[in-house]
């Protein structure tokens, strides 16, 4: 995709791990909701349990850096997010592909709760560790920070205005809303776990490779187990080395510790009259 192409009004197709992430957050969002009605201190009991309240979640559970994101306070932000999810989500995923964006996804809503968490201890900014939060702000700001990184100069329809903003510029619009939320009104932690997502987010897509962590993290395991294995195949030709030199034999192996035929040594590379 070239970048100083424009998003259009298509819709791009639900599937994938986003279509996964809405109907999670449909079902939490309208099971919590009938709950309420249904039973308020059942309902109640979840909203203790399962949303970030940093006390809590320091106190052992620590569930809550993860669950919180599924709930959504109110109808408007439930639709919103969910439809943010999929027009942008999609595109990413079929990017970077499902792995990688799960990982992204998750990444940004745990890290992002944590990091906000740690901050509320310090009680910057009137916060405190007994604040509540919830929503998908976090990992949806990351995904805003992705297309301010990556594609910066495509351009957006800022509804309901009907101006057009390039994705770069978009979301320094959306920091600059976060931090006046923080430094003075609205919610401030709600905004503090919109921005450290969306810091969460850019490390993730800063360190980790095209395919993801789990399989950065599989290519370090499997070269250190190659590493340990070719360094065993050195120490036992080396001693094979000794052992033949005391037989009145000498065999020779190469840095990795594998067997140099001698006939093949002294074959001439350039003579083809030895080769089938």
């Amino acid at each position: 995709m070239a970048r100083s192409d424009s998003i259009t009004m298509t819709f791009p197709p639900f599937s994938g791990m986003v279509r996964t992430l809405v109907l999670a957050n449909t079902i939490v969002f309208l099971g919590f909701w009938f709950l309420l009605v249904l039973s308020p201190s059942a309902a109640g009991y979840m909203s203790r349990h399962f949303l970030l309240q940093p006390d809590s979640a320091f106190r052992g559970q620590i569930w809550q850096f993860f669950t919180y994101v599924f709930f959504e306070s109110g109808l408007l932000g439930f639709v919103i997010n969910n439809i943010f999810l999929w027009l942008l989500g999609s595109t990413l995923e079929a990017t970077y592909g499902h792995r990688w964006f799960r990982e992204f996804y998750f990444t940004a809503a745990i890290g992002g709760a944590l990091l906000a968490s740690l901050i509320t201890l310090t009680g910057i900014f009137r916060l405190t560790p007994t604040l509540v939060g919830l929503g998908a702000g976090g990992p949806l700001f990351a995904i805003l920070i992705v297309y301010g990184v990556r594609f910066g100069d495509l351009e957006f329809w800022l509804i309901p205005f009907p101006v057009r903003m390039k994705a770069k510029y978009m979301v320094a619009l959306f920091i600059v809303i976060d931090l006046a939320l923080l430094l003075r009104f609205g919610d401030p932690f709600a905004a503090l776990l919109s921005l450290c997502g969306g810091f969460a987010g850019y490390l993730y897509l800063r360190f980790a490779s095209s395919r993801g962590l789990g399989f950065k993290f599989s290519e370090q395991i499997f070269g250190m187990r190659n590493a340990w294995y070719r360094a065993k195949r050195r120490r036992a030709a080396r001693k094979f080395e000794v052992y033949m030199g005391k037989q009145g034999r000498k065999v020779k192996f190469d840095d990795e510790g594998r067997y140099i035929d001698p006939d093949q040594e002294r074959k001439d590379p350039n003579d083809k009259r030895w080769m089938n």
